[in-house]
């Protein structure tokens, strides 16, 4: 069974009240069209986990892509590897889109060993992985609770493993940070999203998408006790980095 994709009208309605952003069927629905006209960069973040998998991924080695959403990093590596060459479990918390993810990867690369399970990432018992993705997840979880989840996964990981990580970020000066921004909704704009949309996902995201400076996650990786980290894609307030377990 595919899933038809719709464009992204959530916020195209004036609402009396903005509920917090949440990932329900209405989200999913629109996901792929949302995730395109809203993160700059994911694309080409997508098309280089292949390239860094071909060149960081031992042959059969595990990979964990935590907040899979609809599968895409599966579907990514799947696009240059071949199906012996990993394995790969997406966890996501969203019912709504396991299902989906289940049935896309089911569809597209049936010959490739790819589960999907419904979960939390904080409790999830991970099995030792040669690489782990964290695309645009981590900003999602209460600040308290991320030192936690790092440390985990430095745990979870091989010797030699990496650790992809994507994250909205802020800049530490607010007059730099406050271009970004600016330049992020011109962004946005420029891709069909009105002002009425910009300003009612940026007040159901508040307290819901809480982003850390390029500084807090490179500390935050080095009490996990990475000792090398490189951030290796930054497109406006958008950046990815990758950490190497020696």
């Amino acid at each position: 069974m595919s899933f038809a994709s719709y464009r992204d009208a959530v916020f195209t309605t004036p609402l009396d009240r903005v509920a917090s952003f949440s990932f329900d069927e209405q989200v999913v629905a629109c996901f792929p069209d949302m995730i395109r006209r809203s993160v700059p960069g994911y694309g080409q973040i997508l098309g280089m986990l292949g390239i860094i998998a071909e060149r960081h991924l031992r042959q059969g080695g595990h990979v964990y892509d935590l907040g899979c959403s609809l599968g895409a990093v599966g579907l990514a590596l799947a696009g240059r590897l071949p199906p012996e060459a990993f394995t790969l479990t997406g966890v996501d918390l969203s019912p709504a889109m396991v299902e989906r993810a289940r049935t896309t990867l089911g569809e597209e690369c049936p010959e490739h060993r790819i589960e999907i399970l419904e979960g939390d990432i904080r409790q999830l018992d991970y099995r030792p992985a040669a690489m782990i993705v964290l695309n645009f997840t981590l900003q999602f979880l209460p600040p308290a609770d991320r030192d936690a989840v790092i440390g985990k996964l430095f745990n979870a990981l091989e010797p030699g493993g990496v650790l992809v990580l994507s994250e909205k970020i802020i800049a530490a000066d607010e007059q730099e940070n406050a271009w970004l921004v600016e330049r992020y909704h011109d962004f946005k704009r420029a891709n069909g999203y009105s002002d009425l949309e910009i300003s009612q996902k940026r007040t159901a995201l508040e307290n819901v998408l809480v982003p850390d400076t390029l500084d807090t996650h490179r500390a935050r990786l080095s009490r996990a006790s990475f000792t090398r980290v490189s951030t290796w894609f930054q497109y406006l307030n958008f950046a990815s980095m990758i950490a190497f377990k020696e």
